[in-house]
Formats: C-alpha cells, sequence, structure tokens
C-alpha cells in the first residue's frame, strides 16, 4: 500500500507509473472542511528522515467523494480514505459520508490528531479515547475500518488491544513521531507549527518493534509502516508479523518505490520458492 499523506489522491502519481499493480492506495488525511493547513515552512530534512507539517491540508469530505470517489470507482486498485478529526463526532460522521461510496474502499482512522476536548492529547495516546472513536467509526460505517495507531505514547499495545476490542478489523503503524528543528541562524524553531512528524529511515527500527510487539498481542491483521524504503525492509515488518505494508516517505525521492518494493517482494520469493506470502508473515516470531 501506499502511506497517507505521501501519495495524494492516487491521481497525482498514475502517469508516472501503473498505479493498478499497487495492493491499495491509501489517500491524504481527509477532514470534515477543507483546512489550508499548517503555515510555512512545513518540511524539513532530518538525518534519514523528514519532519513534516503540512497540517492535513485536505479538500474535504465532500469534494473528496464529488471529485476524487468518481475516478477511484473506474479503477481495479482499491482506495482507503484516510480520515482525521478533532472530535468523536467528526470521526462518525467522516465515516457516516463516505460509507457506500462507490470507488471508496475502506477507512483508515488517524488518531494521531489533538482531541479538542481533553486538553489537545492525541486520541491515541490514551486507550479509552482511542477505543472510543474506534467504535464510533465502526457504528457509523459497514466499510472495513483500519485504525493507524500513534508511537506517541506510553504503551502502544494497551491501545492497540482496546482498538481491536473495539472492533477494528486491522491496525496500522506506525504514524510519525513527534519532533522539531531549530534554525540556528534565526535562533527559532525552523518549522511554522514548531513541531512536526518524523518519517523516514530513521524511525524504521522503533516502527518495527511496535509491529512485533502489537502483532504478539491481537488477533487483527497488521499493517507495517515507518521507514520501508526497500523490499529488504518490507519483508521485515511482514516477518515481524504485518499482514501488508505501507510505503511513504521514500516516495519522495523515488515515486516508483511502491512498485519497487512490491517487485522486490515478488524477487525474494521467487528466489526462496515461497507461492505465499502468508507463510512468512510472523516468522521471526519463533
Amino acid at each position: 500500500m501506499t502511506a497517507s499523506g505521501t501519495f495524494g489522491y492516487g491521481t497525482e502519481y498514475s502517469h508516472l507509473f501503473d498505479i493498478q499493480k499497487l495492493g491499495a492506495i491509501v489517500c491524504k488525511g481527509t477532514t470534515l472542511k477543507p483546512r489550508e493547513g499548517n503555515p510555512q515552512p512545513r518540511l524539513a530534512e532530518t538525518a534519514c528522515g523528514v519532519l513534516n507539517s503540512i497540517g492535513l491540508q485536505n479538500i474535504g469530505v465532500e469534494s473528496l467523494i464529488k471529485q476524487k470517489a468518481l475516478i477511484w470507482a473506474s479503477w481495479r486498485v482499491p482506495v482507503i480514505v484516510n480520515i482525521a478529526g478533532e472530535t468523536v463526532d467528526d470521526y462518525a460522521q467522516l465515516a457516516g459520508k463516505l460509507d457506500g461510496v462507490a470507488g471508496i474502499s475502506a477507512i483508515e482512522v488517524n488518531i494521531g490528531c489533538p482531541n479538542i476536548k481533553a486538553g489537545g492529547a492525541e486520541f491515541g495516546a490514551d486507550p479509552k479515547s482511542a477505543a472510543t472513536v474506534t467504535a464510533a467509526v465502526k457504528t457509523a460505517t459497514s466499510l472495513p475500518v483500519l485504525v493507524k495507531l500513534t508511537p506517541n505514547t506510553s504503551d502502544i499495545t494497551k491501545v492497540a488491544l482496546a482498538v481491536a476490542e473495539a472492533g477494528a478489523d486491522a491496525i496500522s503503524l506506525i504514524n510519525t513521531m513527534k519532533g522539531m528543528v531549530i534554525d540556528i541562524t534565526r535562533r527559532r524553531p525552523l518549522l511554522g507549527n514548531i513541531t512536526g512528524g518524523l518519517s523516514g529511515p530513521a524511525i524504521k527500527p522503533v516502527a518495527l518493534y511496535m509491529v512485533y510487539e502489537v502483532a504478539g498481542a491481537v488477533g487483527i491483521p497488521i499493517i507495517g509502516c515507518g521507514g520501508i524504503a526497500t523490499a529488504s525492509d518490507a519483508l521485515e515488518f511482514i516477518m515481524a508479523g504485518a499482514s501488508a505494508i505501507q510505503v511513504g516517505t521514500a516516495s519522495f525521492t523515488n515515486p516508483r518505490s511502491p512498485l519497487d518494493v512490491l517487485q522486490g517482494i515478488e524477487q525474494f520469493m521467487q528466489q526462496e520458492g515461497i507461492t505465499d506470502i502468508t507463510e512468512l508473515i510472523g516468522v521471526a516470531r519463533g
């Protein structure tokens, strides 16, 4: 899959390679109303990664349904809509609006958003809040529901168990890690919003560990995400217990990276005489 926020709506990449060969496309985070996003600058390169503070810039759910879903409905590759809200009701409304819309195959719930009714803490930082959002979305839609977990929590396994018990069909992990950069010439934070989300190879070891831990605790599929740039990276996540993977930041430097990773996995399987990818899921767990 492609990771949300790194592949736009899929249409931006369709002229670069055959996106229909991918397992799924996860579109950028979608909110009830259109958002302009955070003040500039929004991106900062770091060692082996990038900090982004886009601020959920998007066209809003109504425009997504009218403009993008019509295109997706003609595609073979499934499209998953990532949703983000500031309240539990926001998530429920988004899920309800997307339910039954042609071209939308599933919903990925971004619980790394600040809960404005809980002092700004991320929904995903607390198992109870995470479960509440998950249950609200499940009630509002008949679509499969993936819940994307934030690493910015004290115990990601507890959060994973909570969303699984609340009805999540699968778990995506991890989202970006919070960080910042300071411009020493200006003596001020470089990003316009001060902090941003760290992604890329720098977070891969953390993401891999969290996938390994969560896969051993829950009984629903895990989708690994975080620093995956090569087929070897992807295979590590699968062997740690992921049933699928998402390629994100790598698309910025190599737009074809999701397809390259897929083809690399196929080559590895041929070399190893493996006919079914499920033979590799969780093998590193012993």
